[in-house]
């Protein structure tokens, strides 16, 4: 089956390989962009008459671009699509209107907890510009909450175990089998009053932190973030953050979010780099894209 045109819409991060194996179902060129489109007029001049497309999470498909685009099929989500309220794509209106919207899992996890315990270590051990505490401290013993123990919290919670961490998480679902390794539930407001570091692993743009949750965190804390979004009321941190005793440590997606007076803020470590992204994440991307494509047109 062949269509008259497959657009990338943005930077999908597919590799070479995905995007000659995607050429041959399209009989006009695929255009593979390095960057993202800044407005709707610019979003749909890429779309043309598109039949299928292809789209990474920091482009928004709205219901309005949708409507603009009657020949669109298929929508290939190249990032996680947890559910339609998270999503970049009006996945609900989409599918109303005979349209197909798929997305992928699992892809850049193992480098995302990678990037929160290398960054973590390098803080409390003061191996960069920054150090913690006035000693160094250790992984072992040190008390930390992971929320949301999806696949990324839970390759973080093996990682840390193995150093002897003291974990603890809150999720919206009870994990049964990371309470038996000895990693404890505890409700969000007990979370951040026990632990000395939290890390967050939502999905994107779920808000979890309010100005009460910060003050019940504390003074003396290390906020580690590496979910798409700013999961946080931005005036509370910009508070919290104040305290020359407490970090946060980012990676390159908060850049978006995050303002740049806080940005400056010296206790405030942003990486330029996206968490996880890695050439096994990139191999990993592209596998699953394309075989939910390929999955598609055998329904077809």
């Amino acid at each position: 089956m062949k269509f008259n045109k497959i657009a990338c819409v943005d930077n999908t991060k597919m590799n070479n390989e995905a995007i000659a194996e995607l050429q041959k179902y399209s009989e006009e060129k695929i255009i593979n962009p390095d960057d993202f489109p800044e407005s709707e007029e610019e979003i749909l001049n890429r779309i043309g008459d598109a039949e299928v497309i292809f789209v990474s999470w920091n482009t928004q498909i709205t219901e309005e671009i949708i409507k603009k685009c009657p020949n669109l099929k298929y929508i290939g989500m190249c990032c996680s699509l947890y559910d339609d309220a998270s999503a970049n794509v009006a996945v609900n209106y989409a599918r109303e209107n005979g349209i197909t919207v798929t997305g992928i899992f699992d892809y850049g996890d193992p480098g995302v907890a990678e990037f929160v315990i290398s960054k973590l270590i390098m803080l409390i051990q003061g191996y960069g510009q920054h150090q913690w505490k006035a000693l160094p401290q250790e992984l072992t013993d040190l008390k930390i909450g992971i929320i949301g123990l999806g696949v990324t919290g839970q390759l973080l919670a093996d990682c840390l175990q193995s150093f002897g961490a003291d974990l603890y998480y809150y999720s919206r679902s009870r994990k049964p089998k990371y309470e038996q390794k000895g990693v404890q539930f505890l409700e969000l407001d007990e979370l951040l009053e026990t632990v000395s570091v939290i890390s967050i692993h939502l999905p994107k743009n779920t808000e979890v932190f309010q100005k009460e949750h910060f003050e019940k965190f504390g003074e003396g804390k290390i906020f580690i973030n590496t979910s798409l979004g700013v999961p946080f009321d931005l005036e509370a941190f910009r508070n919290w953050i104040k305290s020359t005793s407490n970090f946060a440590i980012f990676d390159g997606d908060a850049e978006k979010g995050i303002p740049q007076d806080i940005q400056k803020l010296k206790n405030v470590l942003i990486e330029k780099k996206s968490a996880g992204w890695t050439q096994k994440t990139q191999e990993r991307l592209s596998e699953k894209v394309l075989r939910n494509f390929k999955e598609y047109l055998q329904g077809k």
